[in-house]
């Protein structure tokens, strides 16, 4: 079967080749046969009148030349030019009448003339033909002269129809099984989608013992989840373990810009896989093929879909029963609306998801560990806490932030360690920060100091108000750093980065909390300037703030009794109710805020001169400065209960 491929292929590539011979060949032709036409572009006068011939001995004087053509076939030409005059004569004599002309009237009257020789009949086709052929001819040239162009993009047009246009269409590269590189023990962590991966070479590797159960369908396979969490990679493993060739190619190459383009690509791609016998056909990033036919007003839109729908049922014919489909998709039928009738096409389906702490320690030991013996100070490299910091990065991005890591090393001349990573990760996710954007600017960077601290105190609030220590308090922040150093990728002219959070699965009480700590830099900013003090660089704040109230509010509804998704019910009349609902639970956990960031204004005055003064301050730094200003957090607040909001009657001084 590999050899009836390879045929199949040369003898594609033939055809292309000669295709573009022909192509060019005609092209060439014209441009040589009007280049022949040029030549006669003299007006010809043609004539069977032999007066014309004897009317010569009269008009001698006004001769320019005057040849005789072919004098010894039955149809010689006189071919005579007078003085000054555009036209070319040509008459043409029976060859009985030629010698007693020749004799008659150009001897006798002293006319010189030539005999036409053969480069000069070779340059000249023209003469040798009769009136109406001539004409014929001339109309013929006009025609191809004036269709010149329509004639070459009709050609080119059944040329792509034939063959495709060269950047139009699917391009597929076959991979063979020993070219395929890695395993499935490079998967780190990951069991329980390894798993789902053994379950599927079992079904592959026996489906003789399937089809006994009377489960005769494909296997065909749909992987999805988040970008770089390695389903590429797997359907290579999984390639490379059944021995079978990997023919990949991406969805986004169906879009070939012609109607029908996606549906000729899919078939070549399926002819080229039954071709092989036993394979695996991989369609990466094709999510545009799952979305609900049907929705538009162009049908041959829905082609390629149907067209898919089709071959993946390709069991039901012998020569596609060896013919596994996987496709990759960066989301789900969860996340997105999918068409039902692709989805049951699909009896594996393998969610991928996000690394948890323990895998991410691992995959970043093992990427680590793959550089040279001393450019790892593992002495000095907290894998637990980079793991930490590192929360909701994919394996490819992890991947990222070690090399961008060795970068920093190559550059600076140091050894990877703990500090060094976290350098990394910063500069892999924030991007290039800046100090003399706001160096001059010292107004802005008071304030910026005060905006972060804000949200800064609105994090570790619940905590301290528990009665915590501050050593507690710091282990459960997720702080990393406060800095007052500009973002131009995130259009900031400071940040708090912190580590993010593996569950996703938040409560009402921590939305709310969520919900407090975007408030806490626009509730700062109002403690010291006033109402009319706060500034623009609160805008993203509320708007992270206001989507989450609208998904408490009118998702979930999780202020009402009634577990209603109001958004599927705006054009009942319920829009105005849930924007004051919005408007009220806003105004409710703003004022707490702001009633809360004034039991810190004294400790964030105090940290706000040494943050502006070493632009910033790390974790340790932080909670170093608060356990010297421990007299300036010793407050205690009157029994508050806000909402869900749960805060002690009395906060003993830390």
């Amino acid at each position: 079967m590999p050899n009836l491929a390879k045929l199949q292929l040369a003898l594609k590539n033939v055809y292309v080749r000669i295709g573009a011979g022909l192509l060019f060949v005609l092209l060439v032709g014209l441009v040589i046969y009007n280049a022949d036409v040029a030549q006669d572009t003299s007006p010809l006068v043609h004539s069977q009148d032999i007066s014309r011939i004897t009317a010569l001995a009269s008009q001698k004087d006004k001769l320019e030349y005057l040849m005789v053509a072919k004098p010894l076939s039955e149809s010689p030409r006189y071919i005579f030019k007078f003085k000054g005059a555009p036209q070319l004569h040509v008459i043409k004599v029976p060859s009985t009448s030629h010698l007693s002309l020749e004799r008659e009237v150009l001897l006798k009257n002293a006319i010189p003339y030539s005999i036409a020789k053969e480069d000069y009949l070779a340059s000249h086709k023209a003469v040798l033909l009769d009136e109406g052929q001539n004409a014929a001819s001339a109309e013929a040239v006009a025609f191809l002269k004036r269709h010149a162009l329509d004639i070459f993009l009709i050609l080119l047009i059944l040329y792509a129809i034939k063959f495709g246009i060269p950047g139009m269409g699917m391009s597929a590269a076959v991979i063979m099984p020993d070219k395929l590189k890695g395993s499935m023990d490079d998967l780190i962590g990951m069991d329980d989608i390894k798993q789902e991966v053994l379950h599927l070479e079992d079904m592959i590797r026996n489906r003789s013992e399937y089809k006994s159960h009377n489960i005769d369908k494909p296997f065909n396979v749909m992987l999805t989840g988040p970008a770089g969490t390695g389903k590429t990679k797997l359907v290579g493993y999984l390639a490379k373990k059944l021995n079978v060739p990997l023919i990949q190619a991406s969805g986004s190459a169906l879009e070939s810009g012609y109607v029908g383009g996606g549906s000729k690509a899919l078939n070549a791609l399926y002819r080229k896989a039954c071709a092989r016998g036993s394979c695996i056909i991989f369609l990466d990033e094709a999510q545009t093929l799952f979305m609900p036919r049907g929705r538009g007003e162009k049908k041959w839109e829905d082609d390629t879909a149907n067209t898919l729908l089709g071959l993946l049922d390709g069991v039901k014919s012998d020569k596609g029963a060896g013919v596994i489909w996987v496709v990759a998709s960066n989301f789900d039928d969860a996340s997105v609306e999918m068409d039902e009738a692709m989805l049951r096409r699909f009896s594996v389906k393998i969610n991928f998801r996000l690394p948890n702490k323990g895998e991410r320690g691992a995959l970043l030991k093992s990427f680590l560990g793959r550089k040279k013996e001393g450019l790892v100070d593992w002495n000095d490299l907290d894998l637990g806490q980079v793991a930490e910091m590192t929360a909701n990065l994919s394996p490819a991005l992890l991947e990222t932030v070690v090399e961008r890591a060795s970068m920093i090393s190559i550059q600076e001349k140091a050894i990877i360690n703990t500090d060094l990573m976290f350098r990394a990760f910063e500069r892999a996710t924030l991007g290039l920060t800046d100090r003399a954007t706001t160096a001059e600017k010292h107004k802005q960077r008071e304030r910026v100091a005060l905006h972060e601290l804000g949200h800064f105190f609105m994090q570790i609030d619940p905590y301290l108000r528990q009665g915590l220590s501050l050593a507690e308090v710091k282990e459960k922040s997720h702080l990393l750093k406060i800095s007052t150093e500009s973002v131009s990728k995130l259009g900031a002219l400071g940040y708090v980065l912190q580590s993010g959070d593996d569950v996703s699965l938040r409560t009402l009480e921590e939305l709310e909390q969520d919900v407090i700590q975007l408030y806490g830099g626009v509730a700062a900013e109002e403690l010291f300037y006033g109402a009319r003090g706060i500034s623009v660089g609160s805008q993203n704040d509320i708007e992270k703030a206001t989507k989450m109230l609208n998904l408490m509010v009118n998702r979930l509804s999780m202020y009402s009794h009634s577990k209603i998704d109001y958004t599927q019910l705006k054009n009942e009349g319920s829009g105005e109710h849930t924007i004051r609902q919005v408007e009220e639970k806003s105004d409710e956990l703003y004022t707490y805020t702001l009633g809360a960031i004034r039991d810190y204004k004294a400790v964030i005055e105090s940290l706000k001169d040494t943050l502006l003064d070493q632009y910033v301050l790390s974790k340790d730094a932080v909670f170093a400065l608060l356990e010297e200003r421990r007299d300036l957090l010793a407050f205690h607040v009157a029994g508050q209960r806000l909402g869900n909001l749960k805060l002690c009657t009395e906060v003993a001084a830390v």
